[in-house]
C-alpha cells in the first residue's frame, strides 16, 4: 500500500511513516513503526480502524508509552497514538476524560472541582486509555475504584458501552485485554470534598513518589507485579541484583522495581536485563517475577 493511498484516504488524520518510536516511549527506546497515526475525535479513529480493517492493514494502540517497551525491531502496520484526544469534562460527582487525556491532568481537574477520590492518581504518569486497560493503581488505590464506564470502539466501527461490571478488574488487568478495539473514554464516578484536604493527599502522594522513585532517568514505570506475599524491589535487592548494568540499562539504585535508561538503551537491553532478572528471582526464591510493564513489536 502506498503513502499516497493512505494520505488521500485519511487526509485529516496527521500520519507519519517509518517513525521511530523511541521519540515517544518513556524509556526512549523502541524501533520504527510502519506508519503512526494521531486522530483527534472518535469520527477519526473510527475511520480509522475502518480503513485498516478494509486494507486488512495490521493496527493497535500505544497509548501515551508510559509502561511499554517496544522492541528494537518496531511495530508493522498501523499504530495509534490518542495523545490528541484529550478533552476532560466535569458534571456534577462524574469526570469524564478522552483515552488521551493524560491521568495526572484528569487529577487536577478533579481537584479544582473539589472532588475526592481520585487523589491516588496524580502521581501516575500514564494516559486514561491505558490506566483503564491496565486498572493502573498505586498507594492503595487503583482505577476499579472510581470507573464507572467507558466507551469502546468494535473493530466494526460501533461503540459499545462498557460497565463496570463488564470490565472484570482485578490486580492490573481489565477485560478489554482480551478485546480487539479502542477506548475512547472514560467516566469517573467521584464524591465531593474538601479543596485543601484533597490538594493536601495529591502533594503528599507526589512527593512520595519524587523521593523514591528515579524519575530523573527514561524508564517503563514499574517492571514487575507485585508478587503475592513479596515485594518486587526487596526481592531484587536479597538477591544482589539493585544497580546491575545491561548495556545502557541500569536496575536503579533508587528503586530496585525500576530499570533506567543511563546510556542510550535499546529495548534489546531491557528485555534481556528482565529476563536476567526473572531468572535469578526466580532460582534464589522460587518467586515467578510476572511483567507490569507490556513488552510489544518485532526484534530487530
Amino acid at each position: 500500500m502506498t503513502k499516497e493511498k493512505i494520505q488521500n484516504e485519511l487526509p485529516e488524520i496527521t500520519i507519519l511513516f517509518d517513525e521511530p518510536l523511541k521519540n515517544f516511549t518513556f524509556t526512549k527506546t523502541g524501533g520504527p513503526a510502519d506508519m503512526l497515526s494521531f486522530p483527534k475525535t472518535t469520527e477519526e479513529v473510527r475511520k480509522l480502524v475502518l480503513f485498516c480493517q478494509k486494507e486488512e492493514l495490521p493496527w493497535m494502540v500505544l497509548g501515551n508509552a508510559s509502561n511499554l517497551i517496544v522492541r528494537d525491531g518496531g511495530i508493522r502496520g498501523m499504530v495509534v497514538m490518542l495523545a490528541e484526544m484529550k478533552q476532560v469534562t466535569v458534571e456534577d460527582n462524574q469526570v469524564t476524560a478522552e483515552a488521551g487525556a493524560k491521568l495526572i491532568d484528569t487529577t487536577y481537574e478533579a481537584l479544582a472541582n473539589d472532588l475526592a477520590g481520585f487523589e491516588f492518581a496524580s502521581g501516575i504518569p500514564g494516559s486514561i486509555g491505558g490506566a483503564v486497560y491496565m486498572n493502573a493503581g498505586a498507594y492503595d488505590g487503583e482505577i476499579k475504584d472510581v470507573f464507572e464506564s467507558a466507551e469502546f470502539l468494535l473493530p466494526n466501527g460501533e461503540i459499545k458501552k462498557m460497565t463496570a461490571k463488564e470490565m472484570d478488574f482485578s490486580y492490573r488487568h481489565s477485560a478489554i485485554q482480551q478485546m480487539e478495539g479502542i477506548i475512547l473514554q472514560a467516566t469517573f464516578a467521584l464524591k465531593q470534598g474538601e479543596h485543601e484536604a484533597i490538594k493536601a493527599r495529591m502533594d503528599e502522594l507526589t512527593e512520595l513518589r519524587t523521593s523514591k522513585q528515579p524519575l530523573e532517568y527514561p524508564s517503563c514505570g514499574s517492571v514487575f507485579k507485585r508478587p503475592v506475599g513479596h515485594f518486587t524491589g526487596k526481592l531484587i535487592q536479597d538477591a544482589g541484583l539493585q544497580g546491575l548494568k545491561w548495556g545502557g540499562a541500569q536496575i536503579s539504585e533508587k528503586h530496585a522495581g525500576f530499570i533506567v535508561n543511563i546510556d542510550q538503551a535499546t529495548a534489546t537491553d531491557y528485555v534481556e536485563l528482565i529476563a536476567h532478572i526473572q531468572e535469578v528471582i526466580k532460582e534464589k526464591f522460587d518467586v515467578a517475577l510476572e511483567t507490569e510493564v507490556r513488552i510489544i513489536g518485532e526484534e530487530k
